[in-house]
């Protein structure tokens, strides 16, 4: 055959580089359209393409074209085509239909009726059907329709979709596709790159694919060469020697590019997805050249001097809750592209709207893709040193302010810490209006809720105010930026104060009074630990020596941990929650507390405290402000329930026996007639449970000391 009129179809976005491609192979007429590119050349240029092509879906080989206004007329378009010359009578064969107009409205009766057109041609001609095969078929038909009623019937030579190399065995959640992946590095200029030696770094390699495509590239390997399926193989215009040349003639390129292949390395924080790398790697045949490595991804450095190409490809955070907790992040990426790797070529790709802005850089390139239907920014950074973010003059002034209440009261603390021991505290409570935030230290690590704005409040401005109290805390604390935790507090209805943000499931352990304790700073609004509650729980230890000891409504249970390391004679934790329940069996077993004396039940507490017929000696009672409990008609109010949640709590205790009940209702007000119960002996103990950290905001709780006489 000579010169044929091809099209090769790609994602939005990548065109520009399909041409090129197609260039570079020899290709005449090149013509850029939407999402594919036009060529010229004989058979061979084709296979070339579905061999060689890192961007092109699929190369199409057009056969006819006709109107066809309803089925029948597409019926009698497809039934002329001379299919006897392109596939064998006893062939398999394949039909993917795509479009409609106002009489064809279903693609798969229309594919069918292309189907029976085909396979009726050859059993009136031969006598003998083709059978359809739709996994690997020796002929796979490729037909658009427009809505102006032209039909453009095809050959599909690549059989299925050239972005399958056939080295990933492997994948995590949503991985890149291959010939998208190839994209973002010929955008990043890494073929340049690797020419000249420089290395390849991928902080966030996933299942190893951005590396193993920089490996393709570096090593001349073409991208099909791991195929055994395409769909010109069982086409009778088949070239077989043609073909057999053309890989004869990339596996001789591949060996040689191998040779002297840069430093490629991919890390991955999870150790699954390190394994997984690996494996596909091993497929790809570059086992011995790339190195993939469990580890931090902004741990990174750069492996040499000189120029080389760094690839973030994070996390985008679809939901709310997730876009937060991302905003750290991205400003500890922006952070490194700026500093860390300033001889290098960097590269973004995220989902993540206003991406650029949430890096805090600006970037030389910024290029529109498609990850499957979802639009991508693919960001890029010169080789350059690049200059601080600006922020405006106000913004300045407010966070030298900002840095200056915080080193005020870390100076203020100081002592406190030392003396104590202190590794988990307050910092900072909104103690500057136009900083509304609360941010505590849980060891290394910081966790910051911003308290939702007012709607008086400008939103561009509370977000400048953010951006720059996050920049400010590791300076001031000297952590790194990605040990920043960020959360936003907004107001939320009964019982839902524990409501699940995030599903990474990381904990982290801290000290507390010679305890220690596990936190999940990622997940929920909470951590796991409530600070302002630490001398609550020392006096329980204080009091706790041979008790039996009971924590309701106990969350993760540190209360429970603090009684045990009193001396508890036995410990009964209760809560609704299976997840706080476990924590809390892992906050124990963390301090060595196991065996029989120490229990655990998962209950609503309001209703089992009715059905407890166990006696204790000193109870921990900490209720929600408001609950929709199963238990109770209605609802639970602490203001207006606690007198009968109280006296019920106290029938459990024995004489001399004490309960400690916390609550953090602002306003709260204890019942007259508890107060004035000769049965009990009332005591506000307020006042003895707030350490110098919450000193500035002593309304976050109250807790009252009541013994049965």
């Amino acid at each position: 055959m000579d010169n044929i009129d091809f099209f090769a179809t790609t994602a939005f976005g990548m065109e520009s580089l399909l041409a090129q491609e197609l260039r570079d192979l020899g290709a005449g007429g090149v013509r850029p359209a939407r999402a594919g590119v036009g060529f010229r050349g004989p058979i061979r240029l084709a296979y070339a393409v579905c061999l060689w092509s890192r961007t092109a879906s699929r190369v199409i080989y057009p056969l006819a074209r006709f109107h066809a206004e309803d089925q029948q007329a597409l019926y009698d378009g497809v039934y002329k085509i001379a299919w006897e010359e392109h596939l064998d009578k006893g062939g398999t064969l394949a039909v993917d239909f795509t479009g409609t107009n106002d009489l064809i409205k279903h693609t798969g009766f229309a594919a069918r009726k292309v189907k029976d057109a085909v396979v009726d041609r050859f059993r009136e001609l031969t006598g003998v059907r083709p059978s359809v095969n739709t996994e690997q078929p020796d002929l796979q038909i490729n037909v658009r329709l427009r809505a102006d009623n032209r039909v453009a019937v095809n050959i599909d030579l690549s059989g299925e979709s050239l972005h399958r190399r056939g080295y990933r065995t492997q994948a995590g959640n949503a991985p890149l596709k291959q010939n998208l992946a190839a994209a973002i590095l010929l955008f990043s200029d890494w073929a340049k790159i690797a020419k000249q030696g420089g290395p390849f770094i991928d902080p966030m390699c996933g299942s190893g694919t951005l590396p193993i495509e920089a490996a393709m590239i570096a090593s001349d390997t073409a991208p099909g060469l791991l195929r055994h399926y395409f769909g010109f193989i069982g086409w009778l215009g088949h070239d077989a020697d043609a073909w057999d040349e053309l890989l004869i003639d990339a596996r001789k390129r591949s060996e040689v590019g191998k040779e002297n292949l840069p430093p490629i390395l991919g890390f991955d924080s999870d150790p699954k997805m390190v394994r997984f790398a690996t494996q596909n790697c091993a497929q790809a045949g570059f086992e011995q050249h790339i190195q993939f490595r469990e580890a931090e991804a902004l741990e990174v450095q750069p492996t040499r001097k000189g120029r080389g190409l760094l690839a973030f490809n994070p996390p985008y955070g679809e939901r709310q809750g997730n876009i937060a907790q991302l905003q750290a992040l991205y400003r500890s990426v922006g952070d490194i592209i700026r500093y860390r790797f300033v001889e290098w070529q960097r590269t973004v790709f995220t989902g993540l709207p206003n991406a650029a802005q949430a890096l805090g850089v600006t970037p030389n390139l910024n290029v529109t893709l498609y990850n499957g239907p979802l639009p991508c920014s693919l960001l890029t950074y010169s080789p350059k040193p690049e200059k601080k973010r600006v922020i405006s003059e106000a913004a300045n002034q407010q966070a030298v302010m900002f840095a200056n209440r915080l080193k005020k009261n870390l100076k203020q603390l100081k002592r406190w810490i030392k003396r104590e021991d202190i590794s988990c505290y307050r910092l900072y409570d909104a103690d500057m209006p136009e900083y509304a935030l609360a941010v505590d230290v849980y060891d290394q690590w910081v966790h910051v809720q911003e308290y939702q704005a007012p709607e008086t409040v400008d939103p561009g401005k509370a977000r400048e105010r953010l951006n720059v109290a996050l920049a400010v805390l590791p300076e001031v604390l000297d952590l790194p930026a990605q040990n920043i935790y960020l959360k936003v507090r907004r107001k939320r209805s009964g019982g839902s104060q524990y409501g699940k943000l995030d599903q990474r499931g990381t904990l982290r352990e801290v000290r507390e009074g010679g305890l220690r304790f596990l936190v999940n700073l990622t997940d929920y609004l909470d951590t796991g630990l409530f600070l302002d509650h630490a001398p609550t729980r020392r006096i329980i230890r204080d009091e706790s020596h041979g008790r039996r000891f009971l924590n309701l409504f106990a969350y993760t249970g540190a209360a429970t941990v603090y009684a045990a390391d009193g001396g508890a004679a036995s410990t009964l934790t209760v809560d609704l929650s299976n997840t706080y329940l476990d924590w809390a069996r892992q906050n124990m077993s963390l301090n060595g507390f196991k065996g029989q004396d120490h229990a655990f039940i998962t209950a609503d507490c309001l209703g089992w405290i009715s059905r407890c017929h166990g006696r204790f000696d000193l109870i921990f009672l900490d209720p929600p402000t408001f609950s929709n409990s199963k238990s109770m008609n209605g609802n639970f109010d602490i203001q207006r329930d606690h007198g009968e949640l109280i006296n019920s709590v106290v029938k459990l205790l024995d004489p001399g026996g004490v309960l400690i009940f916390s609550n953090n209702h602002r306003r709260f007000k204890m019942d007259d007639d508890l107060l004035l119960s000769k049965d009990l002996h009332v005591v506000d103990i307020s006042k003895n449970t707030f350490d110098p950290d919450f000193m500035r905001n002593k309304k976050i709780h109250n807790c009252w000391r009541i013994k049965k006489n």
